[in-house]
């Protein structure tokens, strides 16, 4: 059985003079929680939408389940389920008379089917109840719901946490975890939230300006090169002086609540410390950060990238 279920090839779509999305080749693999994660105006949503054959590509292809989009587009997106961006719904109808008008779009879908996808995204005992009524995060899980009506293999979300408070976000973290973990599913998630992503996502692909700059496993990904060190040293000011004279070792670093933040390399941590033992300054700490949103902001920022 081929392990990857999605691949784009050499995917792109131009408006005008600017290419959106470049070039691009993504490998998702079954399994995956795949994060897909780009600044605003990168191209993910484009690229989901080709993906989902919603508007079609300048030049390139993508392979579903081993059946190409252009010439295969039935057979490619049969085990496929989506929301792109903000789902939308008949907000004077209630959450079971929605999924049934969805349902019937698409062939028709069981009672005992909208039941279900409602009690798997906690809605069961509003089912009744008129969409208006909602909060935004119930809107969300009711998005998902439409979503998984086929029972899909391969899920994609677009900024399911979008606007969410706190308490909406973990419902819908957990709800991808249990939609991974139990029920077996292959999720691609696109989001801004990197803290997010971090919790749940095992693959990820960063893009820029439409070109895909890295792609990988997100745990091996962070543990390459320069990383953010926390280290709690005294006397803060005899610290400073020697670590602003260890500019080949130190990409920069800040100083908050006396916590000094250095971007380096990790393999260079034992050399700062012994510099610092040697010049006086006692180390109470050092704990490596691997935060998703230091590398992403690292990884874009080397790609030349801005937000836009």
């Amino acid at each position: 059985m081929n392990d990857i279920i999605l691949q784009t090839n050499q995917l792109s779509k131009k408006y005008g003079e600017r290419w959106a999305v470049k070039n691009l080749n993504l490998e998702i693999h079954r399994g995956d929680v795949f994060g897909f994660l780009g600044p605003n105006g990168a191209g993910k949503s484009t690229t989901i939408r080709m993906i989902l054959s919603l508007i079609k590509p300048t030049t390139g292809d993508t392979n579903i389940f081993q059946h190409s989009l252009q010439s295969h587009r039935s057979l490619a997106l049969q085990k496929v389920g989506g929301i792109v961006e903000k789902p939308d719904f008949y907000l004077y109808l209630s959450a079971q008379r929605n999924l049934e008008i969805v349902g019937a779009l698409n062939g028709g879908a069981s009672k005992q089917r909208i039941d279900e996808v409602l009690h798997l995204v906690g809605l069961s005992e509003r089912a009744r109840d008129r969409v208006k009524t909602f909060s935004h995060g119930m809107k969300q899980r009711l998005g998902i719901a439409q979503a998984l009506l086929s029972d899909p293999e391969l899920i994609i979300l677009d900024e399911p946490t979008n606007g969410l408070d706190p308490q909406g976000m973990k419902e819908i973290r957990d709800l991808i975890l249990h939609l991974a973990n139990d029920r077996h599913k292959t999720i691609i998630l696109s989001s801004h939230l990197l803290s997010e992503v971090q919790l749940v996502a095992n693959r990820m692909a960063i893009i820029n300006n439409g070109e895909l700059i890295v792609q990988g496993e997100v745990k091996s990904l962070l543990e390459q090169g320069e990383r953010y060190v926390l280290m709690e040293a005294q006397p803060l000011a005899k610290a400073k002086s020697i670590l602003s004279k260890k500019k080949k070792l130190i990409k920069s670093y800040t100083e908050e609540n006396g916590i000094l933040n250095l971007n380096m390399n990790f393999d260079d941590v034992p050399k700062i410390v012994s510099a610092l033992v040697r010049g006086g300054v006692s180390i109470k700490s050092v704990m490596p950060r691997h935060s998703l949103e230091d590398y992403f902001l690292a990884i874009t920022e080397n790609a030349g990238g801005k937000e836009s």
